[in-house]
């Protein structure tokens, strides 16, 4: 192994791995799939499920899939998405985020305040999903709510899908912005310059658990 990979910080074990995956992938598959059910313009998109009987059918069963999965998820990350004053600070400064001047900025910990935002917000947006969705599923619980109720929940679905779509958009767009995110979520391990770039506290942090990384005042070379 060379010293460049011994130095490398696991930033998601595989068990992390797996689960944002997951997420991600029945998220694609309930955007594409709530779509083609939300609007006869998109309903095409039912082909890439077998039709509207089988979209109909496959779209709640995928999308508690989804909501398991971000679940664990979230729960494995709780701790370190809990807002703390510098995270406060942090969103003080948006011209700086969105300038890119991460000098003049707070030091992060495992997630700057914009990720612990969208955290809470597909939080959320999920439970609503799964509320709403259980209310307007025909085939086993519709049958027991008055037909303004369940009106009610098809908004509120739709209004929780169209949030969601837009945070993941914006968590996609970021992940791009901040080089070697993906990468992280990919391998699983970050270098320590990219740690101490982007989240030093966090660095500060698990550098007590990694060999040779005494000094935390300057950055690793």
């Amino acid at each position: 192994m060379t010293d460049h990979h011994r130095k490398l910080i696991q930033r998601y074990n595989a068990n992390e791995r797996t689960n944002h995956w997951i997420t991600a992938i029945t998220f694609v598959l309930l955007a594409l799939s709530g779509l083609a059910l939300f609007h006869p313009a998109f309903f095409w998109l039912t082909n890439l499920f077998g039709g509207g009987p089988w979209t109909r059918i496959l779209h709640p069963f995928v999308g508690v899939v989804m909501f398991v999965s971000f679940m664990l998820f979230a729960m494995r990350l709780w701790r370190a998405n809990a807002i703390r004053r510098h995270d406060v600070q942090w969103l003080k400064q948006m011209p700086d985020v969105l300038n890119n001047r991460e000098d003049r900025l707070p030091e992060v910990g495992k997630y700057n305040a914009g990720q612990k935002v969208l955290f809470y917000v597909l939080i959320l947006s999920m439970v609503g999903l799964l509320l709403s969705g259980i209310v307007m599923w025909r085939a086993y619980f519709s049958f027991y709510f008055p037909i303004p109720v369940i009106r009610a929940a098809s908004v509120l679905h739709a209004v929780c899908g169209l949030v969601m779509i837009c945070s993941i958009i914006v968590h996609i767009y970021a992940a791009i912005w901040v080089k070697g995110s993906i990468g992280a979520m990919v391998r699983g391990t970050v270098t320590p310059g990219w740690a101490w770039k982007h989240h030093r506290l966090w660095f500060r942090e698990v550098r007590k658990d990694i060999r040779g990384y005494g000094d935390t005042t300057a950055p690793p070379k």
